[in-house]
């Protein structure tokens, strides 16, 4: 018999090939379906599929007793409930490693199109703008300057790496010190203070909620630039739209928000303001990587009762 696994979220047809050859599958339809899905094949369900957006809750678990691992298709797992998972000895697994490169990429090129506003400039042209008005307002350089990484883990030092390439000098706060050569600050509203841009990348929850609060931003200053390309919940969106449009601070590339596919519509008018929609590891080549590691993980654990990249709160069990 093919263990059963409850899919919930987005996939794809390359996952759908490798895990049907495997497990027998079922796949929810959505939020609003998964409570009759799951009446219907929760106590069979032993592994279960998740793409972070939806999240998983302990009432969810608690419907599918047999669940042994839940698989999610991306590095951030702050909406699935760990604590729950290993009260009921559930293991959780992620996709690290495999998307630093694109989410690095991601943070230094919003940085590049805030300083160099390539979006106003991209609109001043289609606009017909450059041969009535002349050239385009001078911008300001990325070269040389002091960026400050809130959050030094794999992706932080991907980011890091790409840094040096601008000459920058490179700051940065996380929970503990880390044994590398960048300055480290225990006080994130005291690093804002002293750097021209601050480049988010810190793990969602309870625990970053709105760190990136008004007064780290007002530390920034009006020259700052904001980049965020973490959770949407880790900056204070409303104090961040106020200290934009008072030009307390001087800019931000954003790739996530508080309440996606929500965005604030005050943003939509700054050309100061680069936006995405969560799209950070959005290629074709990495989200084929991050679904073949979501794919291995259960198909591993199934064969010998190992995830290949538990979520550090799990890695004992």
């Amino acid at each position: 018999m093919k263990p059963d696994i409850l899919i919930s979220g987005g996939t794809t047809p390359r996952m759908i090939d490798r895990l049907s050859g495997v497990f027998t599958l079922h796949t929810s339809p959505g939020p609003d379906g998964l409570a009759d899905l799951l009446q219907q094949v929760g106590p069979t369900v032993q592994g279960m599929m998740s793409n972070g957006h939806g999240g998983v809750a302990a009432p969810v678990m608690d419907a599918m007793p047999n669940l042994k691992i839940i698989s999610g298709y991306g590095v951030g797992y702050d909406t699935i409930d760990v604590n729950a998972a290993l009260q009921r000895g559930i293991i959780v697994s992620h996709t690290p490693g495999v998307l630093n490169d694109e989410v690095a990429n991601t943070a230094i090129m919003l940085w590049l199109a805030v300083s160099r506003r390539v979006i106003g400039a991209d609109a001043y042209v289609r606009a017909g703008r450059w041969p009535r008005e002349g050239f385009y307002p001078l911008t300001h350089s990325v070269q040389g300057k002091r960026v400050g990484i809130l959050g030094l883990g794999r992706i932080g030092q991907a980011i890091a790496d790409r840094l040096a390439v601008f000459d920058a000098e490179i700051v940065y706060h996380a929970r503990s010190e880390k044994p590398v050569e960048y300055r480290y600050y225990n006080d994130l509203t005291e690093m804002a203070q002293n750097c021209d841009v601050l480049i988010c990348i810190t793990p969602g929850g309870t625990g970053t909620h709105h760190i990136v609060n008004a007064q780290v931003m007002d530390a920034l200053g009006p020259k700052g630039i904001l980049i965020n390309v973490a959770r949407g919940s880790v900056v204070d969106e409303p104090a961040m739209v106020s200290a934009l449009t008072e030009g307390r601070l001087g800019g931000a590339g954003l790739d996530v928000f508080e309440d996606e596919p929500n965005v604030p519509e005050a943003l939509f008018a700054m050309d100061n303001v680069v936006l995405q929609p969560h799209v950070g590891s959005g290629t074709v080549e990495t989200r084929q990587a991050m679904g073949d590691l979501t794919c291995d993980n259960l198909i591993r654990f199934f064969k010998d009762g190992k995830a290949l990249t538990p979520v550090l709160e799990c890695a004992d069990l």
